[in-house]
């Protein structure tokens, strides 16, 4: 499938990119704290000459996107290492194409949070923003990290579709509703590829297996079936 033609406006988007002190700051969870430090200090081969990040990570794409993508936590060799969401890793080798071609980026790779890279209508964040070990938080540190997941939906007034990459991502939104005082009964909203569910604020979860190696290696995630998630969200909100 060809991309999708970016508006000749593209230029000069409103790239929202927010680093507050308070989150680059951020040692509220210890264990996490620790891991994604000794990951900078030890490093991979590969990437032995490279500046680790090191710190959480936060989001980024357009202030003014209908489309939010929410995934899991920092890669540690790809987040945590380059400073922006699903970058240097395999995961980010899969969905950066897959949003160049459904038209969200002006290009299909991205290497690094200076690269230059341009997103229209879609921001991308996750769940968590310290890489954790095995790549599996626990359920307190996903809750001590949903105050920066808040922020980011606030800073977001235009946001109508939510893709849950992955169960922790599917979940985290839930509960970030339930936080905000809404009713939200989740056996009623499952989880699974493709499934769309309307939200009590009027806002539309749909879910798409996460972007990790195992699932795109082995085919339980494939091109196909992320791009048609990604052109379902574009139908969704009218772009």
């Amino acid at each position: 499938m060809p991309p999708i033609r970016y508006r000749d406006d593209m230029a000069t988007y409103d790239r929202y990119d927010p680093e507050p002190p308070e989150l680059l700051d951020c040692r509220r969870c210890s264990r996490l704290v620790h891991w994604r430090e000794r990951v900078a200090l030890e490093k991979r081969r590969a990437y032995l000459d490279d500046e680790y990040w090191g710190r959480p990570v936060p989001g980024f794409g357009d202030s003014g996107a209908a489309i939010l993508i929410l995934g899991l936590a920092p890669g540690a060799h790809g987040a945590n290492r380059t400073g922006r969401m699903f970058t240097g890793d395999a995961s980010g080798a899969f969905l950066f194409p897959a949003l160049h071609r459904c038209g969200f980026t002006d290009r299909p790779l991205a290497e690094h949070r200076n690269d230059g890279l341009q997103v229209r209508d879609i921001f991308v964040t996750s769940a968590v923003r310290c890489v954790p070990p095995q790549n599996i938080p626990t359920r307190g540190e996903i809750i001590a990290c949903r105050p920066w997941l808040e922020r980011e939906v606030q800073g977001l007034p235009n946001l109508q579709v939510v893709i849950g990459m992955g169960k922790v991502g599917h979940d985290a939104y839930l509960d970030l509703l339930r936080s905000r005082g809404r009713t939200v009964i989740k056996t009623r909203h499952p989880f699974g590829h493709a499934n769309e569910s309307t939200m009590p604020d009027g806002t539309t979860l749909l879910d798409t297996y996460h972007v990790s190696f195992r699932n795109t290696n082995s085919g339980k995630l494939t091109e196909a079936m992320l791009d048609a998630v990604l052109l379902r969200a574009r139908h969704l909100v009218g772009i």
